[in-house]
Formats: structure tokens, C-alpha cells, sequence
């Protein structure tokens, strides 16, 4: 049974952040607001939590899970990143963005995309993520709560929280989180690629 959080987006209760945390370093999936909708996350190592994640939203092997990170410090540890990628996601980040760029060491083959070698990284600008992220002291390995079958993600926490009971073990609410999905800029190739044009502004993309 998933256990719900209504947690303030401004101030979130220190109690919740370090009993979610908690399950999360048990193992746990949990749901989680971000600056653009809901998002599954786990710690990179949980592999019966990421082995969850495919099975709720029927993903194959070559899906890019996200690297949701602390900051861009963090952020480099999992990716190689040249100086003008470099600047290119700096000027970007915090913010609704996510870059698939080449995986470094640090990320596990079997989460990386198995041709391209690359995963998907992102800076949200949430201050629950941030919190969350400050205790864990780690990036949260994660993907859009978007359901099979479904063109929108569900939006209200206590009906993920219905639908999903048995199969999370948390879903925190803040009441905050963006509606759109990020904006997706593949920036592992000669020229950087914009995926998907979503909440992110539009730019011109360049080295």
C-alpha cells in the first residue's frame, strides 16, 4: 500500500523528506512532484524499483531514464560533457530541460540506452526535488509518470495514489508541480536535437 504525503511546496516538512528518503534508500519507487508533473524515481542501484518503473509504463530497454540531479556539479559525475555542452546546459538549467547526453562510468550499461550509450539528465527547478535530493545525496533515477494508453500524465496525487497503491511504495503531493513534460535536447551528436519541444522555452540550440 503507497503511502501519500501532502507536503508544502515552499517549506516541505522535514519529517516527510527524511521518511521518503528513507524508502528510497530501502529500495523504494516512489512518485514525486517536479517543475513539469509527477515523476517515478528510485536510486540508480534499485534494480527491482527500476525493473517497477518498466513494468508500469511498458518500457523497453532502449527508453532514456532521467538522472534527476542536485545540481550541475552532480550532474557531471553521470555525463561527459564538453565546454560548449557545457555552457549550452548551464544557461539552461535549474529549469524544465532534460539533455541526453553520452553516460559516463558512473551510470550502470543496463540504464543507459544500449546502442547510443546515453541517458538523460535534468536540473529541475522544484524546491520538494530539491530537498529530496539534498538528503539523498545522490541523483534520483527517474521517468514521467505518463501511464500506457494515456496521452496526458494524471495530475492529482491522491488519485495516482489510488491507482498506483500496489504498486509505489510513496507518492508525495505539493500541488505544485507543471502540467507540461520537459522539453528534451539531445545534445550526444554533432549537432544538438530538440526530441521534444515542451514546458522548456524554445531557443535556437547551437555550438
Amino acid at each position: 500500500m503507497a503511502r501519500f504525503y501532502d507536503v508544502h511546496p515552499e517549506n516541505p516538512q522535514r519529517r516527510t523528506i527524511t521518511q521518503v528518503v528513507a524508502l528510497l534508500r530501502e529500495g523504494g519507487l516512489i512518485v514525486y512532484p517536479t517543475d513539469s508533473g509527477f515523476a517515478l524515481g528510485c536510486r540508480i542501484d534499485a534494480r527491482e524499483a527500476v525493473d517497477r518503473i518498466r513494468s508500469i509504463r511498458h518500457l523497453d530497454d532502449r527508453h532514456h531514464f532521467t538522472l534527476v540531479c542536485r545540481d550541475f556539479a552532480q550532474l557531471g559525475q553521470f555525463v561527459e560533457v564538453s565546454n560548449p555542452v557545457f555552457r549550452a546546459v548551464k544557461a539552461a538549467t535549474p529549469g524544465p530541460f532534460t539533455f541526453i547526453l553520452p553516460a559516463s562510468r558512473e551510470v550502470p550499461r543496463r540504464l543507459a540506452h544500449p546502442k547510443k550509450r546515453t541517458v538523460g539528465v535534468r536540473i529541475p527547478d522544484n524546491v520538494v526535488t530539491r530537498d529530496l535530493l539534498d538528503e539523498l545525496g545522490e541523483p534520483l533515477l527517474s521517468s514521467t509518470l505518463l501511464l500506457p494508453g494515456e496521452s496526458e500524465p494524471p495530475t492529482e496525487g491522491w488519485e495516482i495514489a489510488e491507482r498506483l497503491e500496489h504498486q509505489v511504495d510513496a507518492v508525495l503531493d505539493s500541488g505544485d508541480q507543471g502540467k507540461e513534460p520537459t522539453t528534451v535536447v539531445d545534445l550526444s551528436g554533432p549537432e544538438p536535437e530538440i526530441v521534444r519541444q515542451g514546458a522548456g522555452e524554445e531557443r535556437v540550440w547551437r555550438w
